[in-house]
């Protein structure tokens, strides 16, 4: 293949959205990806991402990590709107459509740099855990391991990003904060 086309390719491509069957969407994009290979379009359409985060959820005393969809619906697609590319796209199954075209309309409407940039850098960011838990502010809490197993108290504090919790023990008929994993206290 020419190599100047493949930089003009390059230079052209722009970010699209396309939407897909919910919950279907890493399916999709992997079967886009192989009709991409398969029709040698690697040089069109560069990237297919489904937008993703990694959230840590307590459940029954322990971690798990769980994928969530940051769209729901919906896979990102870079690439040089070229009639094949988008003859390739539209008729891969589980896509509905580009978002921003009609059937009317014959142009794409691409995602503008800033708004692309504002995605990646989400994505790129939400991949550092999340953890997501149901303490609240005041619940009575029992620590169940480490050096104040079997304390009784109350969280004071949350903190989420770091799958944490403030609890007000008391020790020696003092009230005192104690920083505790979200896995060392149980609700009561």
């Amino acid at each position: 293949m020419d190599n100047t086309n493949s930089v003009e390719n390059k230079i052209e491509q722009k970010w699209y959205i396309i939407s897909s069957t919910s919950t279907k969407e890493k399916r999709t994009a992997l079967l886009l990806e192989q009709r991409i290979k398969a029709n040698n379009l690697e040089s069109v359409i560069t990237e297919v991402l489904v937008p993703i985060q990694e959230k840590v959820v307590i459940k029954q005393g322990k971690k798990h990590t769980i994928e969530e969809r940051i769209f729901p619906g919906y896979i990102l697609v870079k690439m040089n709107p070229t009639d094949e590319a988008i003859h390739l796209i539209r008729n891969t199954d589980g896509i509905l459509g580009f978002v921003g075209m009609t059937s009317n309309s014959k142009y794409l409407s691409p995602l503008s740099e800033k708004q692309a940039e504002s995605i990646l850098a989400y994505t790129k960011v939400q991949k550092t855990p999340i953890f997501n838990t149901k303490f609240s502010v005041g619940d009575a809490v029992k620590v169940i391991e480490g050096p104040f197993k079997d304390f009784i108290g109350n969280i004071q504090e949350i903190n989420e990003s770091k799958g944490q919790v403030t609890v007000l023990l008391s020790i020696f008929d003092r009230e005192t904060p104690v920083v505790l994993d979200f896995l060392q206290v149980n609700k009561i």
